[in-house]
């Protein structure tokens, strides 16, 4: 009994071996199967039955139940949507066309399973592609070909900007816009030679202000030099006068200097002259005697080179000499009594 049992029991395990092959075959492809690779700057969203699975994954290998579940990569980095070959029609009717719209733009990590579930994984074609659309022919529609494709073209990017960053905030918070960029739109053959021409027009007009002010600078510029110079020559005539006023003032002072001197040399000779002529007349006071005077006048007479000759001479001597000698005698008296009062 015991060796049935034993044949039995091997004859059903080989019967069951193939099964439980099968068996781990299944369940090591539905492992491997179940392995997927979720990208950087992403983040894993599932889905099983169409329905959105509440969790999310991050960056890296991870697993999920093969067949019945699927998943998306969502990024979560900065991104650029490009938007192209946008007609739109201006308020004068002008059908024009803007090739390419670039959005660049961000899905907040913390936001996404919130914006998958109300808009899908084409979030964007909501938000963006169609939105960009609608904006543009909001824009167009309010303004001439003129606007905008030349006076208010540069205020475009920033009205997008601020257009689609309004709505998002108020549906979709989870979707943040960074910058627009915005081509210059294509405009009818003869519009566009127009408005060439009439750029030419004003790129001379420029061009003919521009050497206008320069030329405007030059004669500026030489105006200023003149009256530089003129400041300039002014100036040197001036300094030039001034050395002409300070050297006739130095030679005036010199001549006042030279003629104080001569004064003052003139006056110190008449002082000498007086005191001289005063000591000679001191001196004479005590030579003027009346033996002096008859020597002198003796002398005087042995000079004379006429000789008189005859009996009146001692008469003549007496009667011209001696008044003379007497007269000097009493001027002698008269100043030896002045001196001694």
């Amino acid at each position: 009994v015991s060796t049935q049992s034993t044949w039995g029991y091997l004859q059903l395990k080989m019967e069951g071996g193939p099964a439980l092959v099968i068996i781990l075959g299944v369940v090591v492809l539905i492992f491997a199967l179940g392995f997927h690779r979720i990208e950087e700057g992403h983040v894993g969203v599932y889905f099983r039955g169409g329905a959105l699975l509440p969790e999310t994954t991050e960056p890296g290998y991870n697993w999920m139940f093969p067949f019945i579940t699927s998943h998306d990569n969502v990024q979560v980095t900065v991104q650029t949507d490009k938007v192209t070959n946008i007609p739109c029609g201006t308020s004068g009717g002008v059908l024009i066309f803007f090739d390419k719209v670039e959005v660049v733009n961000r899905l907040k990590k913390k936001m996404v399973w919130d914006t998958i579930r109300n808009y899908t994984t084409a979030y964007d074609k909501t938000w963006i592609f169609d939105k960009i659309h609608h904006e543009i022919n909001q824009f167009c529609s309010g303004h001439t070909l003129e606007e905008v494709y030349i006076t208010k073209f540069d205020t475009l990017d920033e009205n997008l900007v601020q257009a689609l960053q309004n709505d998002c905030n108020k549906w979709a918070p989870g979707i943040e816009i960074i910058s627009i960029r915005v081509t210059k739109p294509r405009i009818p053959q003869h519009i566009a030679e127009n408005y060439e021409r009439m750029e030419k027009e004003k790129t001379n007009h420029k061009i003919a202000l521009e050497a206008q002010k320069v030329a405007e600078t030059s004669a500026q510029t030489r105006r200023k030099e003149a009256t530089i110079y003129a400041q300039m020559e002014a100036d040197v005539s001036n300094i030039k006068m001034r050395k002409e006023i300070n050297e006739t003032k130095s030679l005036t002072e010199k001549e006042n200097l030279v003629n104080l001197m001569l004064i003052q040399k003139e006056e110190a000779m008449a002082t000498a002259t007086k005191i001289k002529l005063e000591a000679e007349a001191a001196a004479n006071k005590f030579r003027l005697t009346k033996e002096y005077l008859e020597l002198e006048a003796m002398r005087s007479l042995t000079k004379n080179t006429k000789f008189f000759f005859g009996p009146s001479i001692p008469k003549y001597m007496s009667e011209n000499i001696s008044p003379i000698l007497t007269e000097q005698q009493e001027n002698k008296k008269q100043h030896e009594t002045t001196s001694f009062y």
